[in-house]
């Protein structure tokens, strides 16, 4: 199978993500000032730390499939599952925006991050699966620390939305800061394959 369909359909997928997180910041009527703006702020920092998260899906994503030869049945339904679980990211991030961080949506919001974590890896031990203990993939994601902690800190940061929201928070945004800069492991070995 060509990976280039696999990759075309993630692309539009994500972006039609993207475009319907905009389309939830609703434009308030009857103000020109910009004191009209303030109460869209959760709703716009909501939609900036979700903008984040796609982005860091998007570019590992890209590194992920850029590293890999061979596409499989299972590649193919484990990327939906990624794609399924990401394309609820609007819902949440619009729900969550809408009630100020409200514990319960900062509870859903986790879950469906964490839920694309695990999906994430699924896709990514599918992909090693199908290419090989000794292909690009495996030996660039190693022991894939990185995933395991955001896993962690998902699981961590869900309880404690119940109680101290902000805790939750600031979790979220700790693993989106762990995963800002793209993968380089790839990019490394891709280096390294290439120069050899």
């Amino acid at each position: 199978m060509n990976k280039g369909r696999l990759e075309a359909f993630s692309d539009g997928v994500l972006a039609i993500i993207i475009t319907i997180m905009v389309l939830e910041i609703k434009v308030p009527h009857g103000s020109d000032d910009f004191n009209a703006l303030i109460p869209l702020l959760p709703v716009f920092l909501s939609y900036i730390l979700s903008f984040i998260y796609i982005g860091i899906y998007w570019n590992n994503h890209h590194h992920m499939l850029h590293g890999t030869q061979k596409i499989s049945g299972s590649i193919l339904w484990a990327n939906l599952h990624l794609l399924f679980w990401l394309s609820l990211v609007p819902f949440v991030t619009a729900w969550m925006g809408e009630n100020h961080f409200a514990y319960s949506t900062l509870a859903l919001y986790g879950f469906v991050l964490f839920m694309a974590a695990i999906s994430y890896t699924i896709l990514q031990q599918m992909i090693i699966k199908t290419n090989g203990k000794d292909s690009l993939l495996s030996i660039a994601v190693g022991k894939d620390l990185k995933g395991k902690i955001s896993i962690v800190l998902y699981v961590i940061a869900i309880p404690v939305s119940f109680f101290i929201p902000v805790i939750a928070a600031s979790l979220y945004i700790l693993v989106a800061l762990i995963w800002l800069i793209p993968d380089k492991r790839i990019e490394r070995a891709l280096e390294k394959r290439s120069s050899i």
